[in-house]
């Protein structure tokens, strides 16, 4: 089973929110076809990133874990990692929508929104020598500032980043060799802060709210134009 533990992990966060879709109440299905298009486009940047890094020596991946299939230079389970992980993340935030009315971050997103975009935008600039760090912080603060210019309300963004968190911690500690011998993705220390929570490089949290906030806002977008249509 060793050469299928990423593939495993992108499973195991896939099938509880993929059969939990089907609800009759508040199908998730039925919204597949604005999803796949927003995911399928924020897959295909994250996946031009995740080469050229990749390429740069950035991070690199261990094939004792992994089934052998590569597409270019990123194998198959990493490919797959910007689907199975999204759709999660917008299942949850989905759902939220439904079964959380009164949102705990609705009176205080602006303040958050606001204090990240700063701290994002130091440090950024403060390490430019760093790829990792430094595209990474800097591409979340425009990504916020943008938000914040549009008047997007962040509340269940922030919401549904904070339920996946622990589970993040668990998926992406695996990754970053928490729990195996050795890690399935490394990374080089000179391009990132060298600040890591159990295993995992801080700035996979910053990369991960930037995954989960494009496809959540581009499902939203293409959501509207399938209702008007």
């Amino acid at each position: 089973m060793k050469p299928y533990t990423y593939l495993l992990v992108n499973l195991t966060c896939f099938i509880i929110p993929f059969l939990a879709s089907f609800y009759p109440k508040h199908a998730f299905y039925k919204n597949w076809k604005p999803f796949f298009k927003a995911n399928i486009i924020v897959a295909f940047l994250f996946i031009i990133w995740d080469y050229l890094f990749t390429r740069a020596g950035v991070w690199g991946f261990n094939p004792e874990y992994l089934s052998g299939f590569y597409i270019t230079n990123l194998p198959i389970e990493e490919i797959l990692f910007f689907f199975c992980i999204p759709y999660a993340c917008v299942f949850t935030y989905f759902a939220f929508q439904f079964l959380i009315k009164k949102n705990p971050f609705q009176s205080i997103h602006k303040v958050i929104t606001y204090s990240i975009i700063a701290f994002l935008l130091i440090v950024g600039l403060l390490n430019f020598n760093k790829l990792y760090t430094s595209i990474t912080f800097i591409s979340l603060c425009i990504l916020l500032i943008i938000f914040k210019l549009k008047k997007i309300n962040l509340s269940y963004h922030y919401l549904s980043y904070l339920f996946i968190l622990p589970f993040f911690f668990i998926s992406n500690g695996i990754l970053t060799g928490s729990f195996l011998v050795d890690p399935i993705v490394w990374y080089n220390d000179a391009e990132n802060l060298g600040f890591r929570i159990i295993n995992i490089p801080i700035e996979d949290m910053v990369y991960g709210m930037l995954l989960v906030f494009l496809n959540i806002e581009m499902f939203e977008y293409f959501k509207s134009i399938h209702k008007k249509s």
